[in-house]
């Protein structure tokens, strides 16, 4: 046989063709085949055989093209079995491919079916033999005619008919990447392509993980043809299903103790890794498919997932679509935070929609997958959240100051935001060992260089980095120590974030804390106040965080550092004697601060309690600091009157005074020091007798002394005079001059002693009633001087000053009001009763406990001990909230009041007050332990502290609506409006905590409801609170649009129709709507509307994003069916009773000024918002022709028929400037002239927003014509043409006016006025 092979060789080299014919058709087909077989086995010559076969083959003769056909038919087969070597199959397919063009047409037919028969049971498997089929198709697709079946088709159909059946087969799996490789080369139609593209993708799931990169990439190499979106997305949802079943299968193993993983999490991450790269890769060359990429998310991010996240943010390492890109994802994330908080706003849309899928999730779990190696996806996680913080920071509030506290919960979705890209960055932190140095640079970059708006959030970042991950900022603590160079020229604020975040690194690194020191030092002489102030910031922290040996242990620093390494650091280098040396070293740098400007001083005596605290051996250091300075001020004289020298607490530069040493500052933070100290002695000598004598006997000595001192300043400053201290009733107060500045000053610092004095003799008194007196007479002198500088400031045409912060401290409040109100022990009895008796006294206690609440509420914190101490601060909120409710409902305010009716608000307001600010308070700084806060008022209920928060929350609502009640049944004389005002303010606050979902919730929506349709009082501010609260609870429970209409029927009949001769239907659903209240509820119902217009405008712009992908199927299953979706019932019902109840509003005539602009505003919103509708309507029958609903038909009906000719009505009667509600009289006018002008702007301020509504109409009227024809039903037959905006000057009105203007005669209007404006005038002169 291998001699037939060689003759056909020699034969086809020496062209002897003829011969060669001849010899071939010697030769069976089995003789053929099997030399064939043999050749190309061994791998000799089986190329030159098969030319010289093809060569002897002619093919125009059929023997010719049968031989070729039997070759072609023999070698695919042969070259797909796998026994050849590569490079021989390689040869036999080139040549193959070759030769195919001269095939006939059955032929080819034949080759084709071959593959197509191979393929679906699966026999190409190595795919070698694939490249030849595009070959077969190409050359197939050029043939004149087939046959086919019975009939015949074009070369072009037949192929159509190969590839469809081809699709619809079955793959095996093994050639399911040799086929879309193969596909490549095949000349594919777009219809044959997106055929193709979604079996390919059908196949994903059958294929092993492994064989999904490959996949992806041939895929991405055949998108080149078209299909760019549909393979994107299909890659995309292929690993969003991988992810979610992932998650099920690890929460089942959780669930179960299972390891049930059909997909290993590490395999499936790598994988998609890889993927992300092959996308990347193929962006990077084809611009059409990045477009193609981001198109997709521009219009909705409910497609959004993990692996699309991270595919982002690869995306965005190429610079032209960086910007995109993150400006995507940062719309994604406030739209999506956004929408969750309209969901969770309103109980409408809760029912209406599914859960809500939240980016921020998405993002982070971006962040965990991204551990796998996927490098390319963290520089783009860092980039995020950076650009989310700067974003979405805090903002500078006017002049600079900083708003909000850092310790406030995010609550705005920018607040939401700016939170999350701390999560990314944090998390990047602990997890990314190469990003770590970046993001450290970076946020302390930030925190020096953006000095003009807050780094609150910075701040935070850092801290949390710090505490996850001390050991590893160590080995950047150089980067570190550059920050503190900088420190200052720091904001104060920002120093201190700063410090506190950066305390657990200096107890472990002695260079960090070396170099600290410096800087302060240095700092501690800087020209700038701030940054001497930075200094002893950082001073007084140093204190406090550096124990001296023998400290004793008192709430020790929150941070611990794990690692024995650090810990045989500490102990190796930081012994106690090191650190007391340390520590007396910085005392003496502090010293050094007292003779700087106040604010410095003021600093260090807030911060010497503290330090005391923490560290009390540096007690006799701190004491005798103190007490020297003390003494400069001390008069020692003990006859002499006053017993402090207020001349050298001020210092004069040219002509300004300013306070240069705030005495009672240093009184304060000297009582308190001692009376810590006592209270520690006390307690360590109960434990232990023997101790160190001298070190007792120096403490002993100074105490006694100070204790002397401040009895004897006690002694005198009862005695003293006012005139003694230079003030009195005639001395000057303006703070326009210097004398009444320094009195200003003198006046503030004496009664800050008094003050201090007062809570120093309390405390000391251990209830004497003889040492109460002597704190009356102290109060009685502190009153009389508050009064004067009281009765000074309202003199003057601008209150000059508020009340200065008081001195007394948290804690001693939180003592005093038990004592005053609820202490009940018969041996203390007779020396409270010296307190209590003074109504004054009570009065200015309960003020200064909500003073300290409103600056706690404020800031977070409180001046004096312990005020930056939460847990004691909160512990003090505690104890005050039990006596303020207590005070209020035990002893009602009609007791009070009875017989003197005083200006100032009484003492049950001030309990309420205080009330009102500890709950919101607590809501907003210590969310988490509301129900603590309540369970704790009242002892009696303790024990059963875990019953139920709620439960202790509803026990309080009830308390306060009691007392509500109480207000509201007596009559209007003794309404008290204010206190009526906070408790609805107060049941605002503790409403909030109810679940809406409980029996609860609907019991107090049911109350309000009642109270509002039964409470007829005349008080405007009463009525906008109940209503606000109405309106809150109401959304939560149910879409408040009947309220609405109820509430708009009631106005209408309140204020009575625009047209006179109309006669309004009396209704009354809600008697709190009367004459006085009625301006402020339409103003609510108003701004209510817009509320529901949100909601609506939103649902609207949801279902508009998803009409495009379900433009097949899903719409027409719904309407044959008969029935309507479910939103656009909601929303055409939502809008029907909002179109009522605008319809009633239209039509009342309002008074000129907000009011009516509101309405145009709303009701141009409202015609906006119908156009959206419509709008929406004629892209659904653009897509597909389906009936519109009777539901939008009856809409347009009412909004054609009822609304838009009453608001055409309502534009000429605000044209009119006639709406005061009355004529003008023949008295007002002689006044007519001045209001002129002030009418007329007053005027076109309201009309304004007439063009605005006109043109919203006729916008959606315009649509509707379009309307009409896309779905051949006449919608504008309801419409009526408006003749509002025609051109009209009545000249006769013109000139009436212009006589009446310029000659006070009183002049009869003519009569040709416009007829809508003339009855109406006729009507209001009786």
């Amino acid at each position: 046989m291998k001699a037939d092979m060689d003759t056909i060789i020699s034969l086809s080299d020496r062209n002897s063709t003829a011969e060669l014919q001849k010899y071939l058709s010697s030769l069976t087909n089995d003789q053929l085949i099997s030399g064939i077989t043999n050749g190309a086995l061994k791998g000799k010559k089986v190329g030159a055989t098969i030319k010289g076969i093809f060569k002897g083959s002619p093919p125009n003769s059929t023997e010719g093209s049968d031989r070729r056909l039997l070759v072609y038919q023999h070698c695919i087969p042969l070259c797909e079995s796998g026994d050849l070597q590569t490079e021989v199959a390689a040869d036999i397919i080139g040549l193959l491919m070759l030769e195919t063009h001269t095939l006939s047409g059955p032929s080819l037919a034949q080759l084709a079916s071959i593959f197509v028969e191979a393929i679906k049971v699966g026999k190409m498997g190595s795919g070698k033999s694939l490249e030849l089929f595009p070959t077969v198709l190409t050359a197939l697709s050029a043939c004149e005619a087939l046959s086919y079946g019975k009939g015949e088709l074009s070369g072009e159909e037949y192929k159509k008919q190969l590839i469809n059946s081809l699709c619809s087969s079955r793959w095996d799996p093994q050639c399911v990447i040799h086929l879309t490789t193969m596909f490549r080369d095949v000349p594919l139609s777009s219809e044959e392509l997106r055929f193709l593209v979604e079996k390919v993708l059908r196949m994903f799931t059958k294929l092993d993980l492994q064989e999904i990169p490959p996949l992806v990439y041939q895929l991405l190499l055949l998108s080149a043809k078209g299909c760019k979106k549909q393979v994107l997305d299909g890659i995309i949802s292929y690993f969003q299903e991988q992810d979610v079943r992932q998650e099920e299968e690890q929460k089942d193993g959780e669930s179960l103790d299972l390891e049930v993983q059909s997909i290993p999490q590490d395999q499936l991450r790598h994988v998609e890794g890889t993927a992300i790269l092959h996308i990347v890769f193929a962006i990077r060359l084809d611009h059409e498919l990045g477009r193609e990429f981001l198109k997709s998310f521009k219009t909705s991010y409910g497609d959004l997932c993990p692996f699309s996240v991270a595919l982002m943010l690869s995306v965005a390492r190429i610079q032209r679509y960086e910007e995109q890109v993150f400006d995507l994802l940062k719309g994604a994330i406030i739209k999506s935070f956004k929408d969750e908080q309209l969901q969770q706003g309103s109980k409408f849309l809760q029912d209406l929609l599914p859960g809500h899928c939240s980016v921020a999730q998405m993002i982070l779990d971006t962040v965990k997958n991204s551990v796998f190696g996927w490098d390319h996806v963290t520089q783009g996680l860092v980039q995020l959240g950076f650009f989310l913080m700067d974003a979405f920071g805090p903002k500078p509030g006017p002049f600079g100051k900083t708003t909000e506290g850092s310790s406030t919960i995010a609550r705005t979705p920018a607040q939401q935001a700016c939170k999350l890209g701390g999560q990314v960055l944090l998390q990047g932190f602990k997890m990314h060992e190469p990003i770590r140095g970046e993001i450290l640079e970076q946020v302390l970059n930030r925190l020096v260089t953006k000095t003009a708006s807050p780094v609150s959030h910075y701040l935070d970042l850092f801290s949390d980095i710090v505490v996850s991950a001390p050991m590893i900022l160590l080995e950047s603590s150089s980067k570190v120590t550059e920050t503190f160079d900088h420190l200052s020229y720091l904001p104060l604020a920002t120093v201190q974030g700063l410090l506190k975040a950066v305390q657990p690194l200096l107890k472990v690194s002695m260079s960090l804390k070396d170099a600290l020191i410096l800087v302060l030092r240095k700092a501690m002489f800087s020209s700038q106040l701030d940054g001497r102030k930075s200094a002893v910031t950082g001073f007084l922290l140093l204190l406090k965080n550096f124990k001296v040996l023998g400290s004793l242990a008192s709430s020790q620093c929150s941070q611990a550092i794990s690692s024995s390494q650090v810990q045989v650091d500490v102990h190796s280098r930081y012994n106690s004697a090191a650190n007391e040396a340390f520590c007396l070293e910085i005392l003496s740098s502090l010293r050094r601060c007292l003779g700087q400007q106040a604010d410095v001083r003021l600093m260090l005596y807030e911060g010497f309690y503290d330090v005391l605290r923490r560290n009390s051996q540096l007690a006799s250091s701190i004491m005798q600091t103190l007490f020297s300075q003390l003494r400069r001020y001390y008069e020692p004289e003990q006859d002499l009157l006053p017993p402090v020298k207020l001349e050298p607490c001020i210092t004069a530069h040219g002509d300004q005074v300013y306070l240069q040493e705030p005495l009672a500052h240093l009184v304060s933070c000297t009582v308190h020091c001692l009376l810590w100290l006592q209270n520690m002695r006390q307690s360590t000598n109960r434990n232990t007798d023997d101790s160190d004598d001298d070190d007792e006997e120096e403490e002993e000595g100074y105490q006694s002394e100070l204790k002397t001192i401040l009895e004897s300043m006690t002694r005198r400053m009862i005695k003293s005079e006012l005139e003694d201290f230079e003030l009195d009733k005639s001395a000057e107060f303006s703070m326009g001059s210097s004398v009444g500045v320094k009195n200003n000053i003198y006046a503030v610092l004496v009664m800050g002693v008094y003050e201090v004095l007062m809570e120093y003799n309390f405390i000391q008194a251990n209830y004497s009633k003889s040492r109460f007196e002597e704190l009356m007479e102290l109060f009685n002198r502190y009153h009389k001087l508050s009064e004067i500088l009281k009765e000074k400031a309202g003199k003057g045409r601008v209150p000059s000053h508020k009340t200065p912060r008081s001195l007394l401290s948290l804690g001693f409040i939180s003592t005093l009001l038990p004592a005053l109100f609820r202490d009940s022990a018969q041996s203390r009895e007779e020396a409270l009763s010296v307190l209590r008796s003074s109504g004054d006294f009570v009065r200015y206690a309960v003020s200064v406990a909500v003073q300290k609440i409103q600056q706690l509420e404020e800031t977070g914190h409180t001046d004096g001990p312990d005020g930056q101490n939460t847990d004691r601060t909160f512990r003090f909120l505690c104890d005050m909230t039990s006596v303020l409710i207590w005070r209020y409902t035990n002893i009602p305010s009609v007791v009070e009041d009875a017989g003197k009716k005083e200006k100032r608000s009484s003492l049950s307001q001030l309990c309420l007050e205080g009330l009102l600010r500890i709950f919101t308070t607590c809501q907003q700084r210590f969310p988490d332990r509301m129900a603590q806060l309540l369970s704790t008022m009242d002892t009696s209920e303790e024990d059963d502290e875990s019953d139920d928060g709620a439960e202790m929350n509803f026990f309080y609502i009830r308390q306060f609506q009691r007392a509500l009640f109480t207000q509201l049944s007596g009559g209007e004389d003794e309404f008290n409006s204010k206190e009526a005002q906070l408790l609805v303010s107060i049941l605002t606050v503790l409403s909030r905590q109810l679940k809406p979902s409980s029996q609860q919730f609907v019991q107090m929506i049911t109350w309000t409801v009642k109270i509002c349709k039964e409470t007829s009082f005349e008080d405007a501010a009463f009525s906008k609170g109940l209503l606000s609260l109405l309106f809150n609870q109401h959304v939560l429970y149910k879409s408040p649009v009947s309220l609405l209409l109820e509430l708009c029927q009631d106005i209408h009949s309140q204020r009575g129709d625009i047209d006179r001769d109309v006669e309004v239907e009396e209704h009354s659903h809600f008697a709190i709507v009367n004459p006085k209240t009625v301006t402020t509820a339409a103003l609510l119902v108003l701004s209510q509307v817009d509320r529901v217009l949100d909601e609506v405008d939103w649902l609207i712009a949801r279902k508009k994003s998803q009409t495009p992908s379900d433009k097949s199927g899903s719409g027409e299953a719904t309407q044959t069916a008969g029935q309507q979706d479910p939103i656009e019932k909601a929303v055409t019902l939502q809008l029907g009773t909002l179109l009522t109840a605008l319809n009633e509003l239209v039509q009342t005539s309002l008074l000129p000024g907000n009011c009516t602009i509101t309405l145009l505003k709303e009701l141009t919103r409202t015609y906006n918002i119908l156009t959206t509708l419509v709008k929406y309507y004629i892209q659904v029958c653009t897509n597909q022709p389906v009936a519109l609903p009777a539901r939008f038909e009856k809409l347009v009906k009412l909004s054609g028929s009822h609304l838009t000719p009453q608001c055409y009505a309502f534009i000429i009667y605000a044209q009119s400037g006639e709406n005061g509600g009355g004529g003008a009289d023949d008295k007002k006018k002689k006044k007519r002239n001045e209001g002129n002008t002030i009418t007329s702007a007053k005027l076109l301020r309201e009309t304004t927003g007439i063009p605005n509504l006109i043109f919203s109409i006729e916008q959606y009227e315009k649509y509707l014509i379009t309307l009409s024809k896309k779905s051949k039903v006449n919608l504008m037959q309801y419409m009526k043409l408006s003749t509002s905006r025609d051109f009209r000057i009545n000249a006769t009105t013109l000139d009436a006016a212009l006589q009446e203007q310029d000659n006070d005669e009183e002049t009869t209007e003519s009569q040709d006025v416009e007829e809508t404006q003339e009855p109406k005038q006729k009507k209001r002169k009786p």
